[in-house]
């Protein structure tokens, strides 16, 4: 039984840190250990912390439509993808997929599905470096949406999926102006068009959004699949939520909903892009105001996969009452708990050994060695 030591290294583990060493065996951690010696790998005092867990990325979709019109083969897009992710630090990623499409969206649920089927082929393959699922991005007030989910209802992949809704005037654009500054910028739209897409975007909010949340909520409960909500802004989107039986609050927008949302119990997720930034690009409530008010529990890449590992260390030093150990576990234990994978997100005996070799210069990490299940991967 071949067994591999990770000795000489600051461990993260769940309530200190650890000068020490980490044996491997079978995939799996068999032991750690204190104090220095001279068995295994020495990685000369750097940092060890569980490999991460990344529940919300977007990432995907650039690989594989980099510009308008362009489609990269969804394999090698694919491949591209996990290589970024892995070598930030990721061993668990759920890659978002759209479901729910607007008429001018620039691409539809086949895509979607062909990248899906890139994901489960190439796991089949054995061409990843890391361990993918998906999670379903489920625009409620888009009018193909129950139709888009359908593509994806019995797929195993399936762990994670939001419910959204980002017609303007509410949650995330509840200023007309944030709104206005997006969209007027990305389509390129004059006023008077705006205004046009604007009204339109809100009635089909009002027809579709009540009746698909209940309808995907109830069909993601039966199949076992966690339910997230997404930007909630007020009370009122949290009770929701909670009837819904939502676990995880992605990106809430004010501090009212995210203090509503841990009470209820729901595991609050930010952006680390918003965090290492400082600030939304919206204009809503910051991460770091959320972590000084005890009001964070996990954070996501979203759109920069190695803004987690960099958020992790920012977050420590720049927050009072926030330890390594606890910064860490936002982008470990608590995402692989808030999913139910229980095997990975910490250093501890009989879990998965999912493990990032880190070291810091100038105030920034730089991730040395990624080993998934205990095989070397980046």
């Amino acid at each position: 039984m071949a067994e591999t030591v990770l000795a000489n290294a600051r461990i993260v583990l769940p309530d200190e840190v650890l000068t020490g060493s980490v044996a491997i065996r079978d995939g799996v951690i068999h032991d750690v250990a204190s104090g220095a010696t001279r068995l295994g790998k020495d990685l000369d005092g750097d940092y060890l912390i569980p490999g991460l867990v990344e529940l919300h990325t977007d990432h995907l979709e650039g690989h594989y439509a980099p510009r308008p019109k362009v489609r990269w083969n969804p394999i090698a897009a694919v491949l591209a993808h996990d290589a970024q992710v892995a070598t930030a630090g990721i061993t668990t990623v759920f890659d978002a997929i759209r479901i729910g499409n607007y008429e001018d969206a620039d691409m539809s649920i086949g895509d979607m599905r062909q990248l899906a089927d890139a994901i489960e082929d190439s796991l089949r393959a054995d061409r990843l470096r890391s361990d993918h699922f998906l999670h379903l991005r489920c625009e409620v007030s888009a009018p193909d949406c129950r139709d888009g989910f359908e593509h994806f209802v019995d797929d195993p992949r399936v762990r994670l999926a939001s419910l959204m809704d980002h017609a303007p005037g509410q949650r995330q654009f509840a200023r007309i102006e944030a709104y206005a500054a997006y969209y007027m910028g990305k389509l390129k739209m004059s006023e008077e068009v705006f205004r046009a897409y604007c009204d339109k975007r809100i009635a089909e909010s009002k027809e579709n959004s009540a009746a698909n949340r209940e309808a995907l909520a109830e069909a993601c409960h039966q199949r076992g699949i966690v339910l997230a909500s997404h930007d909630d802004a007020t009370q009122a989107h949290v009770d929701e939520a909670v009837a819904q039986g939502i676990r995880v609050a992605e990106f809430p927008t004010t501090l009212e909903a995210a203090r509503a949302s841990s009470e209820a119990g729901l595991g609050v997720l930010m952006g680390a892009p918003n965090l290492v930034r400082g600030g939304s690009h919206s204009g809503n409530v910051s991460a770091r105001a959320l972590a000084e008010h005890g009001l964070l529990d996990i954070l996501s890449s979203d759109y920069i996969p190695f803004s987690l590992v960099q958020s992790v260390f920012l977050l420590s030093e720049a927050v009072d009452g926030i330890a390594l150990p606890d910064a860490v576990a936002m982008v470990s234990r608590n995402p692989a708990d808030a999913v139910g994978l229980a095997d990975r997100g910490a250093i501890e005996v009989g879990r998965r050994a999912d493990l990032v070799r880190v070291r810091v210069d100038e105030h920034v990490p730089v991730v040395r060695t990624v080993w998934r299940e205990g095989r070397r991967v980046a």
